[in-house]
């Protein structure tokens, strides 16, 4: 909590920004200006709406767009009658819709063409993110393969080369693709043979995939067109004569709908068999499930090209059934399956939603998986597929850290992930024991990627940190003792982190914590606070090096904390401008739900126990106050996706706590977002309105805009990734008390 004295020292700071009126913006124009899909996913809208909007002096004469409330739309929930009188906007293709958007957008014209410094913002941030960036390389039928961006490319570009030697040449640009820049390679796969390229693309950040091939030696797309993929892989077969992936049955608007704005459920996903050279619409069913529409499928093929496995996801819950298929024991292959029109024969190796697993590797019917079976923190498990009933530890789970993730390289040896208190630990294990072979030192930040397959000795590494741009390390596993070597590394023109220092860790409590005992000449470091039931939890704190804890520094505190994914440190331009050059402070607090401790970590965070989240941001935020770092009116939180739910919450519960709050494509409706594209699948982690039990915490976790309580205006933005009408009505319900709200407060 904040001391008395505190509060009153906090009231004679200035606001974030000096704004006398925050109002809600135009999702295409939360930076101020148009910028490319790659930059939305890097810059965030806080950084921009807060400079650009310092200049534009009175806004307390502006009116906001209103919108049409519609008292009659009234759904009943178990009994609680609860009015939706923006019903309407979920209808994107309606005049009145496209209506009330363009007035947004013409409304937020009108104010930033008063912003004197758009122009030097925008060549401030060109000159930022121009510079070269590079992914891991990896090695298919010969040759190597890698992503490179020269620095301003909306899309990164597929390169090939036929030794790490040789001169690079372009394979697959999809810049060309669109003059914005808004077509994405999402998902690519190359066959066995490095013959044939097929491209997964999909347009403005939609989750919708149409899949192209290439032919390699000549650079020319085939004919094969595959419409209406969605969360799906694509796995060649090894003989390259075509490739499985996952699709949904078309929209019911029809084949001309634009993909990523219908709102339909998707339902009723199914694997398919593509032969290269045919239509569609000749592709073989290979397996359905009508009983369960809600199923997701994915398949992955062992190294050894001899078996398929099919994995069943029911939702975003970390469980899945685990199919397999003996590819070599179909009798005439996949042609025969074409022609009889028969599904695969899978054999059931986990039909049950208990545990996941996930395929590290086979020795023929020998498999081993990585699963949190009885194992919270993850293990490696080996079973035969010949005795089924026999399950054995490879390694076994190891308390102290999360295993992440585990890769066969080298023959028989294992590169293994952990996980420890946010930070990552690589070892070298041997794959038939688990028995450590080599511990293989790393910084402090995150390993982006892993190139390397079981046959090869050389593998690549990426890593990132919060003052690591990007590292590809090159490491030969065939060594006695085998080195991380720099194979490249990003480079950041004016940025040298050497310039900062990181510490380790620092176990440093909210509750026993002063001004006299944090460590400000460290620029990098993490703290542990304390949640409200006293949990401690880890946030890593950005800052310059010579910070005085006066509570005077704006700050951007960034969240998640859902569906088991971990929050950890990367490089984002964005973030050391901010820190070195305005004076803020960057946080990001990995709060329960994520998979920073494992499966009961997420627990602890999800359904009847998801305001565990929430608290425990509230409880950073309150850290972040009471040790002088800032004042609740220079406290921007920021989120996105499930994020965004958390920061929508959290200004609703404690909307006196922060001066700015950022929500990239949130979900915001607690109550219908089951029934909108997939978002069924996130139940897992929220649970469900149409349960009378669930019902009651979903209730109360939804957006409201309480007139006494909302004293501030908050800016939203959104993607095609998500439903675009939660933000619009959000912006509708606010527009509803503008007149109350157009006074901030000063602090």
């Amino acid at each position: 909590m904040i001391s008395s004295a505190r509060h009153a020292r906090e009231k004679r700071l200035p606001p974030l920004f000096p704004l006398k009126s925050c109002h809600p913006i135009s999702p295409s124009h939360a930076f101020g200006f148009p910028i490319s899909s790659s930059s939305q996913r890097t810059i965030p809208s806080s950084f921009l709406i807060v400079s650009s909007a310092a200049d534009m002096g009175s806004l307390s004469d502006l009116h906001y767009p209103p919108a049409r409330r519609d008292y009659s739309v009234v759904d009943d929930y178990h009994g609680v009658l609860v009015s939706d009188p923006y019903r309407w906007l979920e209808n994107p293709y309606s005049e009145e819709t496209k209506a009330f958007v363009e007035a947004q957008v013409a409304f937020t014209d009108s104010i930033l063409a008063e912003c004197g410094e758009r122009e030097r913002l925008r060549e401030q941030i060109t000159k930022l993110f121009d510079y070269p960036r590079y992914e891991p390389p990896f090695k298919l039928g010969g040759r190597y393969f890698y992503f490179h961006n020269s620095g301003l490319q909306a899309q990164s570009v597929l390169y090939v080369q036929s030794d790490l030697d040789s001169e690079a040449e372009v394979l697959f640009d999809p810049n060309a693709l669109s003059e914005d820049g808004t077509v994405a390679l999402t998902t690519f796969s190359i066959s066995w043979d490095g013959k044939y390229l097929a491209c997964g693309l999909s347009v403005s950040g939609s989750d919708w995939v149409t899949i192209k091939v290439m032919r390699i030696a000549d650079r020319m797309t085939v004919p094969d067109t595959i419409s209406w993929v969605k969360f799906s892989s694509i796995s060649w077969t090894p003989d390259g004569k075509g490739f499985f992936y996952a699709r949904y049955p078309a929209p019911k608007e029809g084949s001309d709908v634009d993909a990523g704005t219908e709102t339909d459920i998707n339902l009723n996903h199914h694997l398919c068999y593509h032969f290269l050279g045919t239509d569609q619409s000749e592709d073989v069913l290979c397996w359905k499930d009508p009983e369960n529409p809600t199923y997701m499928f994915d398949t992955f093929i062992t190294e050894d090209g001899k078996y398929i496995t099919l994995v069943i996801s029911k939702d975003y819950d970390t469980v899945n059934k685990l199919y397999y298929c003996d590819l070599s024991a179909l009798s005439g292959g996949l042609e025969v399956l074409k022609a009889r029109k028969d599904m695969l024969p899978f054999v059931k190796l986990v039909d049950n939603f208990e545990a996941r697993y996930k395929l590290v590797a086979n020795n023929d019917t020998e498999f081993t998986f990585l699963t949190n079976k009885e194992s919270p923190r993850y293990k490696l498990v080996r079973v035969d597929l010949n005795k089924p009933e026999i399950w054995s530890d490879v390694l076994p789970e190891d308390q102290s850290v999360v295993l992440k993730s585990a890769y066969a390289v080298n023959g028989n040896q294992l590169l293994v992930c952990y996980l420890s208190d946010v930070k990552y630990i690589l070892q070298l294990r041997d794959l038939k024991t688990g028995q450590l072979l080599h511990n293989l030192p790393i910084d402090i930040g995150t390993v982006t990627g892993i190139s390397g397959k079981r046959k090869d000795a050389e593998i690549f590494i990426g890593f990132t940190s919060f003052l690591t741009p990007g590292i590809i390390y090159q490491c030969n596993l065939s060594a006695e003792a085998p080195e991380m070597k720099v194979f490249r590394e990003d480079s950041v023109p004016g940025f040298n982190r050497d310039d900062f220092h990181v510490k380790q860790k620092l176990s440093l409590l909210a509750k026993e914590s002063s001004e006299d005992n944090l460590p400000p000449s460290l620029s990098v470091y993490q703290v542990f606070v304390s949640s409200k039931d006293g949990t401690k939890i880890p946030m890593f704190i950005v800052s310059r090096k010579d910070i005085i804890l006066d509570g005077s520094h704006p700050t951007v505190l960034y969240g998640y904390g859902g569906f088991n994914l971990t929050v950890t440190p990367t490089f984002l331009v964005w973030r050391i401008v901010l820190v070195r050059n305005l004076g803020f402070i960057f946080c990001e607090a990995n709060i329960r739900g994520g998979g920073e401790y494992g499966e009961e970590w997420h627990k602890s965070g999800s359904l009847s126990k998801k305001q565990n989240c929430f608290d425990d941001f509230i409880a950073a935020s309150e850290f972040l106050i009471s040790t002088g770092y800032t004042h609740s009116g220079r406290l921007c939180i920021e989120g996105g996706s499930n994020g965004g739910l958390l920061i929508a919450a959290c200004i609703n519960q404690r909307p006196d706590l922060f001066g700015c709050a950022i929500v990239h494509a949130g979900c915001m409706d607690m109550l219908r977002f089951h029934k909108f594209t997939i978002g069924h699948a996130g139940t897992s982690d929220y649970g469900c309105s149409d349960k009378k039990d669930e019902f009651q915490w979903l209730f109360k976790r939804r957006w409201v805009v309480d007139d006494d309580r909302h004293r501030r205006r908050w800016a939203v933005d959104n993607d095609r990734s998500h439903i675009a009408f939660y933000e619009i009505q959000v912006n509708a319900s606010l527009a509803r008390v503008d007149k109350l709200l157009r006074s901030i407060r000063r602090m």
